[in-house]
């Protein structure tokens, strides 16, 4: 099980000098709480940070300043936590607790973005995987009820 076959990989991204209008707008459209803000080179996108609506809310919105003059680059944080596609999910969920953040960007060799994984994400996946062994068990019981009456 690796960060790249259980990251989120439709990703909604935009660029550092977006206007937090126009990241707002994103979030909206998308029904997303988050962007990847990628910088461009070529055919690759390479992370440059993440903003969240609580960015917008904290940083612009409750401190009163204009829309118009803020860009994503001026509230997002820099430098995310970043994993390869190839890395363990053990590894992944253990250098999300590590850094402390909720999101973790997921690249390609070229460190290209490919995906996020989420807390919420990691906690779905655990959902599943506990109502799958609950299956099993119950499975069990009724083959032993069936084989041994």
């Amino acid at each position: 099980m690796t960060a790249g076959e259980y990251c989120n990989r439709e990703v909604i991204i935009t660029g550092p000098e977006s206007t937090i209008s126009e990241a707002a707008r994103l979030m909206r459209q998308h029904h997303v709480g988050t962007l990847v803000v990628v910088e461009r080179e070529g055919a690759l996108n390479r992370p440059l940070g993440i903003v969240t609506d609580r960015d917008l809310v904290v940083e612009v919105l409750a401190q009163e300043v204009s829309v118009d003059s803020v860009t994503v680059r001026d509230v997002m944080s820099p430098d995310p936590v970043q994993v390869s596609e190839g890395e363990t999910l053990l590894n992944t969920i253990a250098l999300m607790q590590s850094r402390g953040v909720r999101r973790i960007i997921v690249v390609d060799e070229a460190g290209s973005l490919q995906g996020v994984m989420s807390a919420d994400d990691v906690i779905e996946l655990i959902a599943e995987a506990m109502n799958n062994l609950t299956r099993v068990v119950r499975r069990e019981l009724s083959n032993e009820q069936r084989t041994h009456p």
